[in-house]
């Protein structure tokens, strides 16, 4: 039985290419800002949008990943005490 609360199972290779994905995805974002031919309060307004949308996302991936953790102890602690129970109670009307 493993007796962590929290079991990664993601590869060293998935990690690497979700930072690798993010770090393009945001090099790509901040050169076509700098590129794009609208006025700087335009460029200002998409750059703050975008990193709102960026910190949003990590916090939403944040708070559902505890609540998953956290539903995950809850159910571990629950089914301990469920079967310490059946253990302790006695047994009747077994022939």
């Amino acid at each position: 039985m493993n007796h962590y609360i929290y079991e990664n199972n993601n590869s060293k290779s998935f990690y690497s290419m979700s930072w690798i994905a993010f770090g393009i995805s945001f090099v790509g974002m901040l050169i076509g800002l700098v590129y794009m031919q609208v006025d700087l309060a335009t460029k200002g307004f998409l750059a703050m949008s975008y990193l709102f949308s960026l910190t949003s996302c990590f916090t939403l991936a944040k708070v559902v990943r505890d609540k998953h953790e956290a539903d995950k102890f809850i159910n571990k602690v629950e089914s301990a005490k469920t079967e310490k129970f059946l253990n302790e109670s006695p047994v009747t009307g077994v022939v």
